[in-house]
């Protein structure tokens, strides 16, 4: 069996294991093929890993690309590993070059504001894409995750929705009133007047064709909207989501509260947003304090 093959049989892995995203799989692929070319008659041992590094300081990827490869390449050799193919992983102990930190980029409450006003109020996709907004902001979703919904997973007695995350685990998100509004509005107003499908009929948000929205239409609607708001910085439907946490955390909700509504398996994940709120408090304060001005 060729290394070819045991890609083939990890990506399979990845698929059906794992439950991977296909921008994440080929993502792994693309890594992966290149550090197969680069392996091809070198004996697989630490020294290869580090030689593997240093080819890659060569050819000038970022420090956050090579980190990904790196990733890619140890959780192939784990992989390996565990199918008793290769007896260690030479990435193991190989250290990943340390990152700048990035914050996330969100929107101030009265940038959200606007944003939200944005859509028509009248026409059915008006009513779509507040919802759509509505509902993003009020949950923390993922750009994903709001596309799989079906009109079944919302409680509209509880406010509450069951989404279906990353690896494929389950949780409950909650939603707010302006945000059981705008979804009550649309799905009386607006979704009727849109063509929908037998195969598209339990679908929540569809588009002017009658199919499911995708990830990518979504981000075109909230770019969009953002563009009509006067929003001059980037805004994506990550944007929300952070927006989402930030001003949880700012008035005062508990970080493992804002984990779980999230559903990041890890704190660490979540604590980046405490790092935004305390950036936000010196803005203030700076902007503020009469003692603090310089």
């Amino acid at each position: 069996m060729t290394k070819h093959d045991h890609l083939s049989n990890f990506i399979n892995y990845l698929i059906t294991e794992r439950h991977y995203s296909p921008h994440t799989v080929n993502n792994y692929k693309r890594d992966l093929v290149f550090l197969i070319a680069f392996l091809s008659g070198r004996k697989v041992d630490r020294l290869a890993a580090r030689e593997y590094l240093i080819e890659l300081e060569k050819k000038r990827y970022s420090r956050r690309s090579i980190a990904r490869k790196l990733s890619s390449a140890r959780s192939f050799f784990r992989f390996l590993v565990r199918e008793k193919i290769q007896p260690l992983n030479p990435f193991e102990s190989l250290l990943t070059p340390k990152l700048p930190k990035k914050l996330p980029n969100f929107l101030y409450p009265e940038e959200i504001i606007s944003l939200l006003e944005a859509p028509e109020r009248e026409a059915p996709l008006g009513l779509r894409d507040r919802a759509i907004l509505e509902l993003l902001y009020s949950t923390g979703m993922r750009v994903t995750e709001i596309t799989k919904l079906n009109q079944n997973t919302v409680d509209f007695d509880e406010n509450e929705i069951r989404v279906m995350g990353k690896g494929n685990k389950e949780r409950v998100v909650l939603f707010g009133s302006q945000a059981h509004r705008a979804l009550q509005e649309y799905l009386k107003q607006g979704r009727p007047k849109l063509r929908g499908n037998k195969k598209t009929a339990a679908a929540l948000f569809i588009g002017r064709r009658g199919t499911r929205l995708t990830p990518r239409q979504v981000e075109r609607i909230i770019g969009n909207c953002a563009r009509k708001a006067g929003i001059i910085k980037k805004v994506t439907p990550h944007t929300l989501r952070h927006s989402f946490a930030t001003h949880l955390l700012s008035g005062g909700a508990d970080l493992r509260m804002v984990q779980e509504l999230l559903g990041h398996v890890s704190l660490s994940t979540t604590q980046v947003y405490t790092h935004i709120t305390k950036e936000r408090l010196k803005q203030v304060y700076d902007a503020a304090h009469p003692r603090a001005r310089r």
